[in-house]
């Protein structure tokens, strides 16, 4: 029986995804510390896994996670009240297939998508 997924993402330096996911998007760290390649992050029913690319391109990173919430309009101005760059075009809107949807780009350029059916 299959339960859920858990995206694994490049970083290039654990220390500033570390403090991205935890201090700008209110994740927790869970797991062992003492592996230096790798980094598990969640939030509430959200597991993100991290693995160690130091030779990453930001710029060639492909990297893409789509995150579905609840009550989105609240959980993007939490993100602009906290100050979290929002993706330049990716504020909140609605798109053509019924989703409200907004981006943001974590240090290593991974794409984090948020949505809600409209």
């Amino acid at each position: 029986m299959i339960t859920s997924i858990c995206p694994k993402l490049p970083m290039r330096d654990k220390s500033a995804t570390k403090n991205y996911y935890l201090n700008e998007l209110g994740f927790q760290q869970f797991g062992s510390d003492e592996f230096p390649d790798y980094l598990m992050v969640k939030k509430g029913n959200i597991e993100i896994h991290f693995f160690l690319f130091k030779e990453l391109n930001p710029k060639e990173n492909y990297g893409q996670v789509y995150i579905r919430v609840e009550n989105i309009e609240k959980v993007y101005q939490d993100f602009l009240d906290e100050k979290t760059s929002i993706h330049p075009n990716g504020a909140l809107k609605a798109t053509p297939w019924g989703m409200k949807e907004f981006h943001l780009l974590d240090p290593d350029n991974n794409l984090l998508t948020f949505g809600e059916s409209i």
